[in-house]
């Protein structure tokens, strides 16, 4: 295959030289302009007064938040699948199909030309950072593989398709990049996921990937699929190939995973690369070292807002955006898009970490909130505090969720009931040992946890429950999730959904 890296290096030059001299408020300024100016005769842009936005406080001010149910009732609708001049002009040719929670309810996210044309931008972003900081790099002489989810669109109307942000994506490839991409054809419209996974791993064996893409979780299936292949107990990442050099990764937070991939990235030269995709947008892009956030894609066709979490079901949220927002304060990230969505919240919450440029922590959802007990867990404390405890005894957790458990008659407290997926199931003392560390952890990290674990005053200390490895793919299958596109719900406040999982985790 012909080696296209140094054209993908003339580019990155120049898009380097864009992204240094972009200033981002009048870059932002700019989007919400456009995006305003390209709305304006439609339905929405009637209802809003489009055609008087000038500023930033023009559009606050006509524009109120709101989320995925409200547009459905209030424009969508009554005229799906054809929207047509409703919130974006013309005819929305995409749909992308997605739970949006861990409920699964199912949403149609409309995806329009302009947000495949931003997609795009986004992804080669990914490759003039990755450039940037690998300069040596190959990696269009080989394959770049996305772990995503079925290819397969539904025609919803004439010259309307919906379906996976993979399938569109694939749809709407172009030819260059398809040449250099991964699966085949033939075996991205298997839709049996066990199946999937074994057709990818053997014809990755003898394929020349340079890149993999994915959730977490779904990486190390197939990686373990490799493993089992090559009769090895144990991956390593040059089991794709030798010159491989890019892991992406995204969807879910990185930590649980972090010291798994380490030891699989150990003496490969290989990188790791964190995304922030998502069915409403690309919204961001590591541009340095791991964990070192993600920078916020700010000419794409995307304005940012972001929101005080506590005051997001307030009557008159406090609502900033790029030149104004706080760091280090957790926000709800609202968004608008060349797709059409205006003020949407995206149901997210993000930390800003850096001005120049403007770099994000993904912090988790904003209804991913452990608080059955007046707590106030958020994703992000949770999840540091699961990767301290693996980190604490050694081991290595593939997955995991946590839900409330609420006292019976005559109990005075409740508590948190951790079920966890290791690797390899470590001894009892080694279990107790993880739920003290994560205990303490979220004690040191959280003060209203604290003042309720005080001396047992309203919180029993976490109960574990090791789960054998497959357990959650065996779950995710059962409830019909199984596959790229989905992932495990870690915060899980359902009842139903909780209690679905301990009787399908249930060991008697």
């Amino acid at each position: 295959m012909l080696d296209a890296t140094p054209l993908l290096r003339l580019y990155a030059r120049h898009r380097g030289r864009q992204l240094a001299n972009l200033d981002p408020v009048a870059a932002q300024t700019s989007q919400l302009r456009d995006l305003a100016r390209s709305a304006r005769n439609t339905r929405f842009g009637h209802d809003h007064a489009f055609a008087e936005i000038k500023s930033v406080a023009d559009f606050q001010a006509r524009v109120p938040l709101r989320g995925y149910e409200d547009f459905w009732q209030a424009y969508w609708q009554a005229s799906f699948p054809s929207l047509t001049d409703l919130t974006w002009p013309g005819l929305m040719p995409y749909f992308a199909v997605s739970s949006g929670t861990t409920q699964g309810a199912t949403k149609f996210i409309p995806c329009s030309d302009a947000m495949v044309r931003s997609n795009r931008k986004a992804a080669a972003d990914l490759l003039v950072h990755h450039t940037a900081n690998r300069p040596h790099s190959r990696l269009l002489a080989g394959r770049s593989f996305m772990l995503g989810g079925s290819v397969d669109l539904v025609e919803q109307a004439p010259g309307v398709l919906s379906g996976d942000l993979s399938g569109i994506a694939s749809r709407t490839m172009p030819w260059w990049a398809r040449l250099r991409s991964f699966p085949p054809p033939e075996l991205e419209t298997i839709s049996d996921w066990e199946e999937k996974i074994d057709r990818f791993a053997r014809a990755a064996l003898d394929a020349d990937i340079r890149a993999i893409g994915g959730v977490p979780s779904w990486m190390l299936i197939l990686f373990e699929k490799l493993a089992e292949l090559k009769s090895q107990n144990s991956f390593h990442i040059n089991m794709l190939n030798e010159s491989f050099e890019l892991l992406i990764h995204g969807g879910v937070n990185f930590d649980p995973y972090r010291d798994r991939f380490a030891q699989a990235f150990e003496n490969s030269g290989a990188e790791t690369r964190e995304v922030y995709p998502a069915s409403e947008g690309f919204f961001a892009i590591a541009d340095r070292g791991d964990g070192d956030g993600m920078r916020l894609n700010l000419d794409h066709g995307l304005f940012y807002e972001f929101v005080p979490v506590d005051e997001l079901d307030s009557a008159d949220p406090t609502r900033h955006w790029i030149a104004d927002a706080e760091l280090g304060v957790d926000y709800a990230l609202v968004i608008s898009s060349c797709a059409g969505l205006w003020a949407y919240v995206v149901g997210d919450m993000v930390r800003l970490i850096d001005r120049a440029p403007p770099r994000i922590l993904m912090t988790g959802r904003t209804a991913q909130t452990l608080s059955g007990f007046g707590e106030h867990l958020i994703g992000e404390e949770i999840e540091a505090a699961v990767a301290d405890a693996a980190h604490a005894i050694s081991a290595t957790v593939t997955d995991y969720a946590v839900g409330s458990l609420f006292p019976d008659d005559g109990a005075a407290r409740g508590g948190h009931l951790y079920v966890v997926e290791f690797e390899a199931t470590p001894e009892p003392e080694r279990l107790d040992r993880f739920a003290a560390v994560l205990d303490r952890h979220l004690c040191e990290t959280n003060e209203d946890y604290a003042s309720h674990r005080a001396e047992g005053f309203g919180l029993d200390a976490p109960l574990l429950r090791p789960i054998p490895h497959g357990s959650f793919v065996a779950w995710m299958k059962h409830r019909g999730k199984l596959g790229g596109q989905h992932k495990v719900p870690r915060v899980i406040n359902d009842p139903a959904l909780f209690a679905e999982l301990l009787a399908f985790t249930d060991p008697d």
